[in-house]
């Protein structure tokens, strides 16, 4: 079972947030504490992250069914990227269980980038002799800016080692960065929101979008890339929140 971290609001239809790669639960605290407010909200950790369990796969079949194992009645379901591949997948397989779907820049296909950059950048950590984490921020090198800092949220110092299965995310890339072949629809109400200034959702992928998801609806943060939660927090949570009501 996921690790999850709840958030305690009035409603009965909590809302469920899957983090993209290399992230965690923690890393939506402020936007979860802030949702909250209006409706009950639960964070996981996803499979090979964090304080969730460290398996063998990392296919978005097995996330969508870790995402499904956690949901006990209907929920609103927030997917950021990777997150939100699963999300995709938990919606097409069990629509039983998702009411309303909000996918943070991503669309159904394969992307030719990888994400190796960043493992490597993580192996390249002495672990054992670090002093601090400006220390490890130094040994990562050079990275986009952000990536460090966000990458650092996933060391433990304490125990000096990474909260990531990089081993298992490094084998199973092709499939992160790829997208399953599926059928079926999600015909619930589904909001895919992007930032402005990324190409993770591009024109040509509509028809695939609308192919699974008939009652999609689409939005863009102006001036937000694929981070879009972090870059705008208060204008992301505004979208979330206005699709939701």
């Amino acid at each position: 079972m996921l690790n999850t971290v709840t958030y305690d609001g009035p409603g009965q239809t909590p809302l469920l947030i899957a983090h993209g790669l290399f992230g965690s639960a923690r890393n939506w605290g402020v936007i979860a504490k802030r949702l909250s407010e209006v409706r009950p909200v639960v964070a996981v950790d996803m499979r090979n992250h964090a304080g969730s369990p460290w398996y063998d796969t990392h296919s978005y079949a097995d996330q969508a069914q870790d995402l499904a194992e956690v949901i006990e009645t209907p929920c609103d379901v927030l997917g950021h990227s990777m997150g939100g591949k699963a999300a995709m997948l938990l919606a097409l397989q069990a629509p039983e269980k998702v009411n309303r779907l909000i996918i943070a820049d991503i669309a159904p296909v394969a992307y030719g980038h990888s994400q190796m950059g960043p493992i490597e950048a993580m192996r390249r950590v002495d672990l054992a002799t670090l002093q601090n984490r400006a220390d490890a921020k130094h040994q990562l090198g050079d990275l986009d800016p952000g990536v460090p800092d966000f990458l650092l949220q996933s060391l433990d110092m304490k125990e000096r080692r990474w909260r990531l299965n990089l081993d298992v995310l490094e084998a199973e890339m092709d499939k992160i960065i790829g997208f399953p072949e599926v059928s079926g629809q999600f015909d619930g109400p589904t909001l895919f929101l992007s930032g402005g200034t990324s190409d993770y959702v591009q024109p040509d992928a509509r028809a695939t979008i609308k192919g699974l998801f008939p009652n999609a609806k689409f939005a863009k943060i102006p001036g937000a890339g694929h981070w879009l939660h972090a870059e705008k927090p208060r204008e992301f949570e505004a979208a979330v929140t206005a699709f939701l009501a």
